[in-house]
């Protein structure tokens, strides 16, 4: 007797249907091919337990099981469901007039209950688009699945519920979730708000200017002068995620095995903040099974790195190619996946190893050649990719102990919606480009060209501040930002004035000068 039974196989947000076929005849053998990995080929072990555990026997069969396409690998525990009731259909005790219309997926404990598994939404998207009539997947796993349109998701707690839906003996209600109103309802609300920060009026309106246009930032100032204070609220700053956006954020997240169990969307923007102990494989992505990254998992939100000098140079090389493309390609011998990474790249560090340099409250011990060497851990072209740097200054006593609360960041988000909508405008003809920090050098000539005063303010500024030739560019696309958020049609002198202060970095006295 011959029974086929769906299930998927995921590489990369992609997902390739695998048909599990099983064929029964006399003997006593068991014989699984199709390229399996270990997990697949302990799954019957895992099976047989469940069956029995549910009530059921199996009589004594030669069963042969094959994964098709043969050529793909098969990985993981997700197949377990799939094989138990094509094993089952195999023996009788399964009905199987309806197996074609369902994909299977999740794994089974030895008591035959079910158990999450990771990327199920892109699973659910295939099932879709294969036109299947359903999907079984975990309990925990229905909510996420159901955001999937047109598809029935049934979310089952054990193989004896998988039974009874294919035998009839129980009816079953797919689960749904209302995708739009969960979107809307929960993408406004955060913990974390601008309003907690007590001065550095000068630091958040260089994040403002960040999430305005897309830039990436540097926040370099002592220790406990608020940088990763002010690097978390960045977020709540931020642009809501559209539900295009959201889909795709859930996909990189259910695929990675960090989506939390009964979650149906992520509707806030990603914050990630590894250790600086991080490898590059966990930054970039990648392992046996081309797992995304660090890089990835901030895709549409927010990838901050503390104490970035810290942080192995050769980690830090590799964002080089992610910045720019906004994608990572991660290459086996046998395939390679995509994953994107469009992000907003935000760091903080100190001026100096002992990091009091500049500080009037302390007195710093570097030598100017220390200080240069520290500085030099970050390589020119990594710093080249940063638009707007920011000196950080401790908050005097006076301030802190203020009572009244700063501006909250809802008031900030709503300047940065609007200018985020002009840029929209200005960029619907040209494809992959969303913001400002995207702008090629032909845009910037199109739609960042300095008046002549701003010219002589910049030509000036270049001159007497040693700033770099790579800052040119930066300068205007920042200052472009800046006159979307004053709603000025054009680049004007004091908008390339607020510009040129964002670039300490790049000035050539920065280690002789204040210490």
């Amino acid at each position: 007797m011959l029974i086929k039974t769906f299930c998927a196989e995921v590489m990369g947000l992609e997902a390739t249907t695998i048909t599990i076929e099983v064929s029964l005849t006399r003997g006593v053998m068991f014989h699984l091919s199709g390229l399996a990995d270990t997990a697949v080929k302990e799954s019957y072990d895992r099976i047989r337990a469940a069956v029995q555990n549910v009530g059921f026997k199996l009589s004594p069969a030669d069963l042969t099981i094959n994964l098709s396409p043969a050529d793909i690998r098969k990985e993981g525990s997700g197949y377990d469901l799939s094989l138990a009731i094509g094993i089952l259909a195999a023996h009788g005790k399964v009905d199987d007039s309806m197996l074609h219309e369902y994909m299977l997926l999740g794994e089974l404990g030895l008591d035959g209950q079910l158990k999450p598994v990771s990327g199920v939404l892109s699973v659910a998207i295939r099932a879709k688009k294969e036109k299947f009539k359903g999907l079984l997947v975990p309990q925990e796993n229905a909510r996420e699945a159901a955001v999937v349109d047109g598809l029935a998701v049934y979310g089952m707690n054990s193989l004896a519920d998988v039974i009874s839906f294919f035998n009839g003996g129980e009816e079953f209600e797919p689960t749904v979730v209302d995708t739009r109103k969960e979107f809307y309802t929960q993408q406004y609300t955060s913990d974390l708000d601008f309003a907690d920060v007590k001065g550095q009026e000068s630091v958040k309106r260089a994040l403002e200017v960040a999430a305005a246009g897309g830039h990436n930032a540097i926040l370099i100032g002592p220790p406990g002068s608020g940088k990763s204070m002010m690097a978390k609220r960045l977020p709540g700053i931020l642009p809501p995620l559209s539900l295009s956006e959201s889909l795709e954020t859930t996909q990189v997240h259910s695929v990675a095995g960090k989506l939390s169990n009964g979650t149906s969307l992520i509707t806030q923007r990603p914050f990630r903040s590894p250790h600086h102990t991080v490898s590059q494989v966990a930054m970039t992505g990648g392992g046996n099974r081309a797992q995304p990254g660090e890089v990835s998992m901030a895709h549409n939100g927010v990838l901050f790195l503390d104490e970035l000098p810290e942080f192995n140079k050769n980690t830090l090389e590799v964002l080089r190619q992610p910045l720019e493309d906004r994608k990572i390609t991660i290459s086996r011998a046998k395939y390679t996946v995509e994953y994107p990474c469009s992000f907003m790249f935000v760091a903080s560090m100190n001026p100096c190893p002992c990091g009091y340099y500049g500080d009037p409250t302390h007195h710093c011990v570097c030598t100017p050649g220390q200080i240069q060497r520290y500085m030099n851990k970050i390589s020119g072209p990594l710093m080249d990719r940063i638009d707007i740097h920011c000196e950080v200054a401790v908050v005097p006593f006076k301030q802190l102990s203020r009572m009244q609360p700063g501006e909250p960041s809802s008031v900030i988000r709503e300047r940065v919606i609007k200018a985020r909508q002009l840029q929209d405008v200005r960029f619907k003809d040209f494809k992959g480009i969303h913001c400002n920090a995207q702008m090629t050098e032909r845009m910037i000539h199109l739609f960042a060209e300095p008046d002549t005063p701003s010219l002589d303010m910049l030509r000036m500024a270049m001159e007497r501040l040693s700033l770099s030739a790579r800052a040119y560019s930066r300068i205007l696309k920042v200052a472009r930002t800046i006159a979307d958020l004053e709603g000025s049609q054009r680049v004007q002198s004091h908008h390339i004035a607020e510009a040129i202060g964002y670039r300490s970095l790049d000035r050539g006295d920065w280690a002789e000068r204040g210490g």
